[in-house]
């Protein structure tokens, strides 16, 4: 058993995190008893729906969709809160849940008394995070549809793009939350979300800002997830220049869980 373990927790990613299944499923169990605590973030970005889009979007009219063609105000909004539906599903579990259970609960602790390696517990917590920030994607999207706020079948693939946006997401706020010492460090995070999810071409296209502010937000990973998600619901400037968009969340997710999984294994096995 020692040998195993001790295999298990020196196997280079990407091959090790094939027992992180259990780690999800750990989570579930936890989380079957206290489900409202999950359901409650869902409704945020709905609420920003109704007010901002269904509200505004009566006295906006329409504005210029993806590829410069008039769409109403509450089509070019919704596609931008199912993508923020993802990122924050993913990032509620990936920084301050995934820090008490680290620095407090020593929960990461006592599976290392197990089979279970830091790369196993880091891609677990990455797949829990993202699963919440897929659930969050699911039912976001039958309110778009209830609402007749999806008229492209290129919004099937929307579901798949908002997983990857939660992957890239979690992984980036679980790498980011392992250099964190404080619950006031957690203050970054919500400086880093909160101009994310109000600048990032969410309310407003893009070219209503001035050109150094373009730049900023171009750098944004919100911008990129809601670039990618707007054309898939709309069908408005749907072409290969997504790609260009996952490559990018395939990029950010790869490094996120590269970095997770060694902090991880610095700070448990140290």
């Amino acid at each position: 058993m020692k040998t195993a373990t001790l295999v298990t927790r020196t196997t280079p990613l990407p091959l090790a995190g094939g027992r992180a299944w259990l780690l999800v499923e750990r989570n579930v169990l936890v989380y079957r008893r206290i489900w409202l605590l999950i359901v409650s973030g869902f409704f945020e970005p709905v609420f920003y729906l109704l007010s901002l889009g269904v509200g505004i979007g009566a006295l906006v009219g329409t504005v210029a969709g993806p590829d410069g063609q008039a769409i109403r105000y509450t089509a070019f909004v919704a596609p931008a809160l199912l993508a923020s539906s993802a990122m924050n599903g993913a990032v509620y579990d990936s920084t301050m849940n995934f820090f008490f259970k680290l620095k407090y609960a020593k929960t990461y602790d006592a599976m290392l008394s197990t089979p279970l390696g830091p790369a196993d517990i880091a891609v677990g917590e990455i797949a829990w995070a993202q699963l919440r920030g897929t659930l969050y994607s699911i039912a976001f999207l039958i309110v778009m549809a209830v609402l007749g706020l999806i008229s492209s079948w290129w919004a099937l693939l929307a579901l798949p793009a908002t997983m990857l946006i939660g992957l890239a997401f979690a992984s980036i706020g679980m790498a980011a939350t392992s250099f964190m010492r404080s619950w006031q460090d957690f203050e970054f995070v919500q400086l880093a979300i909160l101009p994310m999810f109000l600048f990032s071409t969410t309310f407003f296209p893009l070219s209503v800002y001035p050109r150094p502010l373009q730049i900023v937000v171009q750098l944004t990973p919100l911008f990129h997830g809601i670039e990618l998600v707007r054309p898939l619901t709309t069908g408005a400037g749907v072409g290969f220049a997504l790609l260009g968009h996952v490559l990018y969340f395939i990029g950010l997710a790869a490094l996120g869980l590269s970095v997770a999984a060694r902090r991880l294994e610095r700070l448990l096995l140290k």
